[in-house]
């Protein structure tokens, strides 16, 4: 677990090959299935079963109030690393938003080591977010990251 300032992080090494992984991390319409926070509520409509870089996505999000989020893949290296932005979808995206959630993957003993970060690097409103979300965001990524690997070895 890591804190680089605007970049907050944690890893877990997870007895399951980077593909199956990967797979998950890659459907958005498995993103609920995963989420430690209970925020992602359902993919919407028309999203990839299998993004790609480039893909946009959106999401059902609800945290006391439901809400949208709408996800560009930035970062693609199959069965290594995947990264997307999210933005609220409209005119509003231009004043908010900007946070980059990544996974990299990479062999370890026992499995493959995943590692989430939580990037406000480009993030609108990152000291904001930093000061009140840090700390419980990480513990949602350290919660991620379980049902993660339950997911992956139950199949």
């Amino acid at each position: 677990m890591s804190d680089q300032g605007d970049v907050v992080s944690v890893e877990r090494v997870i007895p399951a090959p980077p593909e199956r992984i990967f797979e998950v991390l890659a459907d958005p319409s498995r993103h609920p299935e995963i989420d430690g926070s209970g925020t992602v509520r359902a993919a919407k409509p028309g999203a990839s079963r299998h993004l790609q870089l480039g893909d946009t996505f959106g999401m059902s999000m609800k945290m006391g109030l439901p809400y949208s989020m709408v996800s560009t893949v930035i970062e693609y290296e199959p069965n290594r690393r995947i990264a997307w932005q999210s933005r609220p979808p409209g005119p509003v995206s231009k004043l908010v938003g900007g946070r980059i959630w990544r996974y990299e993957l990479e062999p370890a003993d026992g499995g493959t080591r995943v590692r989430e970060s939580w990037d406000l690097t480009q993030d609108r409103q990152r000291a904001l977010l930093r000061r009140m979300y840090a700390a419980k965001t990480r513990q949602n990524m350290e919660r991620t990251l379980e049902r993660l690997e339950q997911l992956v070895t139950s199949a």
